[in-house]
């Protein structure tokens, strides 16, 4: 659907042309967005369909309901990850170990850096100690 209409394969589908009113008509009502929105998300990520429509996911996850963290989501994964300031890896386990709470995942990293500062704090009393009897 992107530039020439005689070719009607994959790629072509593949593509937002912006230049044709038909397709923003179309691809607005699939995404359930006005044009004004579709246009902006296109300059944004470019004019693959599929970046557009990961785009309005993304989107719609910020704006919904922030209680329930869905590892099967990818963008949710990205979004809890670079919340928490943690790896994809720590964020799914910690999921596996007390739930997908968005409250419960917080308080847990919350938990283990506190634990974390107790054992280093520790160990500069250690030192600390150790050269005053020297």
């Amino acid at each position: 659907m992107a530039d020439n209409k005689k070719k009607r394969g994959a790629q072509d589908r593949a593509l937002i042309a912006l230049s044709e009113s038909y397709e923003v008509a179309y691809w607005s009502k699939k995404f359930k967005v006005t044009p004004a929105k579709l246009k902006a998300a296109v300059k944004k990520v470019g004019h693959s369909a599929r970046k557009v429509e990961a785009h309005f996911k993304e989107q719609r996850h910020m704006a919904a309901d922030r209680a329930r963290i869905a590892i099967s989501e990818p963008y949710e994964v990205r979004y809890w990850s670079k919340k928490f300031k943690v790896t994809p890896a720590r964020l799914k386990a910690a999921v596996a170990e007390v739930g997908h709470s968005s409250k419960k995942v917080e308080a847990y990293f919350a938990k283990k850096k506190t634990a974390k500062k107790k054992k280093t704090a520790k160990k500069t009393v250690k030192k600390a100690g150790k050269r005053k009897k020297s």
